[in-house]
């Protein structure tokens, strides 16, 4: 089983999803046969690296409502991650564009750490209040991941994997998603949203038994009870 999923680090409902899904894959029978991939997503691919406003301030700008009420809406996002065992800080969240850490993700893939690198990055935004358009930060959290650092910074300084990125988000519009997290499973269920764990679960189980339906080797139904009743071998 192949599941892809769609998100932004900028994205406080992408983390939360991410743990919920992670949390109904462990209970999953089949996890070890489940492949999943982060695909790249910007929500605001024009936003600049630098921004001197907070979050409260450009919530409520993009909404045309109080500081005051954006102040209490991520407030309310702030428990929702709590519930998932996360930290948000959005007094000091740092607002900036995120395609250099979603080009960083495809380099770290190249040495089977796109997974890892991915949830570096989320902390990084989320709690510990990094700056994620600032490139020398981005190589110094791929080396806290074990990458090499230097190298990180150089691929950065380059036009390295801006294609990967843009066939993502590519796909994405194919695929019509317009928000995030997007969970895509064997490139033909779709699963919207941060849902709650037991739905991710329950999608898990029924995507699975749909995929491997049972297979009938033999056998008679004289042998089996049915319809609340068995029926009787014959006496010799």
């Amino acid at each position: 089983m192949k599941i892809e999923v769609w998100s932004d680090f900028a994205c406080p409902f992408c983390y939360i999803g991410k743990r919920r899904f992670e949390a109904a894959l462990e209970r999953f029978e089949h996890k070890n046969e489940v492949e999943v991939v982060f695909r790249s997503f910007e929500l605001d691919p024009n936003a600049p690296r630098e921004n001197e406003h907070d979050m409260h301030t450009l919530l409520a700008s993009k909404y045309g409502m109080s500081v005051e009420k954006a102040k209490s809406m991520n407030e309310n996002m702030t428990e929702q991650a709590k519930a998932v065992g996360l930290t948000y800080r959005f007094d000091t969240m740092k607002v900036t564009n995120t395609f250099d850490a979603h080009r960083l993700t495809h380099w770290a893939g190249e040495s089977g750490k796109r997974y890892e690198m991915t949830e570096r990055l989320f902390k990084a935004y989320f709690t510990d209040s990094e700056h994620l358009g600032d490139r020398a930060t981005l190589a110094r959290l791929a080396g806290e991941i074990g990458l090499d650092t230097k190298a990180a910074a150089d691929m950065l300084e380059s036009d390295a994997y801006e294609a990967d990125v843009r066939e993502d988000e590519s796909q994405a519009t194919k695929l019509g998603i317009s928000g995030v997290p997007f969970f895509v499973v064997n490139q033909k269920y779709g699963i919207s949203g941060a849902q709650p764990e037991d739905v991710f679960a329950e999608a898990l189980e029924k995507i699975w038994k749909e995929d491997h339906p049972l297979t009938m080797v033999g056998g008679s139904d004289d042998l089996a009870c049915q319809d609340g009743s068995c029926a009787l071998p014959d006496k010799e």
